[in-house]
C-alpha cells in the first residue's frame, strides 16, 4: 500500500486538499488534488483531479447544508472507494493566524489546538474554519498525526519596527501588530528561487496576486516587510477586499452610514476591491476583456498600488534585485505584469514584452531580474509535515 500525506486548506465555504506519495522525493505534482465548494448550502460540489490535472470526480454532496464534518466524511469516503491502494500517514493544514506564539509548523494536540482557537479573534473569518477541518479530521482519522502550518509564520522575521503599528504599548503587547499572511506561498518561492536566479540571495520583491493579493520582500531569503499587516484586507486591491484604506473611512461610515461591525466586515471583505471598484466583477479576466471605464478603473488601480507597494517594499529591502511575479494573476495576467513593469523602470525594470506575453519564466531584459514562478502552497504543506514528522 502507498502512503501519503494529505494537505488541506479549509474556508468558509471551500475546501481545497490533495495528496502526495511519501514514495521517494516529494514530487512537486500532487496524485490528487481538488476541492469541495458551497459549503453551508445544499449545492455543495465535490471535484478531484489526478496528477496529470484530468478530471476524476465531480459530483454534488448530497444534504440540506453540507458542513465541514459532513464535506470531510464525503471526501474521505470516497477516498477509500476510489484510492483503496493510499494510507494517509499524516495530514498536513493551512492555518492561517500562528499570531507570535508559531514562526515554525507545529504538530497538532489538544492543547496546540486550544491555543490556536484563541487566535479566532485575529482572524475571524478564516482560523474557525481552519480548525474546523483539524477536529473534523481528529474524529475520522483517529490516530493520524495532523501537522498545523502557518501563513503568518514566513513573516516572523520581518525586523520589529516593520511589524509595529503607532498604537499604544498596550495594545501593541496584546497582539495588535503587523503579522502578515500568504507566508506559504513566499516560503515556497523563496525555497525554489535559487534554481532560477543566481541573485535569490539579493534583494527580492514577491508579488501574490490573486483574488487575495499581497507582497512581500525579502533580503538573503528572510522576510523584512510584508504589504499585509494585522488582517488579509491591508495593502493591494484585491478581488472583493478594499487593500490599504485610511482608518478615517471607517469612522466616518460609522458615524454618517451608521455601519456596524458586521456591515462593515461585508464592506470591506465582500463587496470592494475589483468588484466594488468596478461593479462588474471580481475577476481580473472578466475585466481586461471588458471596454467599459469602469472595468479599465479597477485594473488601472489594481496595478497603481502594485507599483507604490513596489517602490515601498523596495525601500525596505535597500534595493531590488529580482521582481517574482506569482498567484493566479501573477502567473497568467500578462497584461497586468506589462503595466507594473511600465512604471517601475527607475527600478532597473524592463520587460520583455515576447516573452511576457508568452507567460515565460524569465520576462525582464533590463539590470533587475523580472521572473514568473509558479507558487505550491499544498506542496510547502506537505514538505512541512513530512519533516516535522520524519516521514
Amino acid at each position: 500500500m502507498n502512503r501519503g500525506i494529505v494537505t488541506i486548506n479549509a474556508g468558509s465555504s471551500s475546501i481545497k486538499f490533495a495528496l502526495f506519495s511519501l514514495t521517494g522525493e516529494l514530487s512537486p505534482q500532487a496524485e490528487v488534488s481538488g476541492q469541495i465548494d458551497g459549503l453551508g448550502t445544499a449545492q455543495a460540489r465535490f471535484e478531484a483531479r489526478d496528477s496529470s490535472r484530468s478530471i476524476v470526480a465531480n459530483e454534488t454532496i448530497p444534504g440540506a447544508s453540507v458542513d465541514h464534518a459532513c464535506a470531510f466524511d464525503f471526501l474521505l469516503t470516497w477516498f477509500t472507494d476510489h484510492e483503496a491502494a493510499w494510507q494517509i500517514a499524516a495530514v498536513g493544514h493551512r492555518v492561517v493566524h500562528g499570531a507570535d506564539a508559531y514562526s515554525q509548523p507545529t504538530v497538532i494536540d489538544a492543547g496546540t489546538l486550544e491555543r490556536l482557537a484563541g487566535f479566532v479573534p485575529l482572524a475571524p473569518l478564516h482560523q474557525p474554519h481552519n480548525l474546523a477541518g483539524i477536529r473534523a479530521l481528529e474524529t475520522l482519522l483517529p490516530g493520524v498525526p495532523q501537522v498545523a502550518c502557518f501563513d503568518t509564520a514566513f513573516h516572523r522575521s520581518n525586523p520589529p519596527v516593520a511589524q509595529t503599528f503607532g498604537l499604544p504599548r498596550a495594545l501593541t503587547a496584546e497582539g495588535v501588530r503587523r503579522y502578515g499572511f500568504h507566508g506559504l506561498s513566499y516560503e515556497y518561492i523563496a525555497r525554489v528561487l535559487p534554481r532560477h536566479s543566481d541573485r535569490a540571495d539579493g534583494r527580492v520583491v514577491v508579488a501574490h496576486l490573486g483574488n487575495g493579493a499581497s507582497m512581500a520582500a525579502l533580503v538573503a531569503g528572510k522576510g523584512v516587510a510584508s504589504t499585509m499587516g494585522f488582517t488579509a484586507i491591508d495593502g493591494l486591491v484585491m478581488g472583493t477586499r478594499t487593500g490599504a484604506l485610511d482608518p478615517g473611512v471607517m469612522l466616518y461610515l460609522m458615524d454618517n452610514k451608521g455601519m456596524g461591525a458586521q456591515e462593515l466586515t461585508r464592506l470591506l471583505y465582500k463587496e470592494s476591491g475589483l468588484l466594488g471598484v468596478s461593479g462588474i466583477s471580481q475577476d481580473m479576466r472578466t475585466l481586461l476583456a471588458s471596454d467599459r471605464p469602469e472595468a479599465r478603473e479597477a485594473v488601472d488601480l489594481f496595478c497603481y498600488r502594485i507599483v507604490r507597494e513596489l517602490g515601498s517594499l523596495a525601500a525596505a529591502a535597500g534595493g531590488l534585485d529580482v521582481l517574482v511575479f506569482t498567484g493566479g494573476i501573477g502567473e497568467h495576467a500578462a497584461e497586468v505584469r506589462r503595466r507594473v513593469c511600465a512604471q517601475c523602470a527607475w527600478l532597473g525594470i524592463a520587460l520583455d514584452e515576447d516573452a511576457n506575453a508568452r507567460n515565460a519564466q524569465r520576462i525582464g531584459r533590463g539590470a533587475t531580474e523580472v521572473l514568473v514562478i509558479p507558487t505550491n502552497e499544498e506542496w510547502m504543506i506537505a514538505d512541512h509535515t513530512r519533516s516535522l514528522l520524519r516521514l
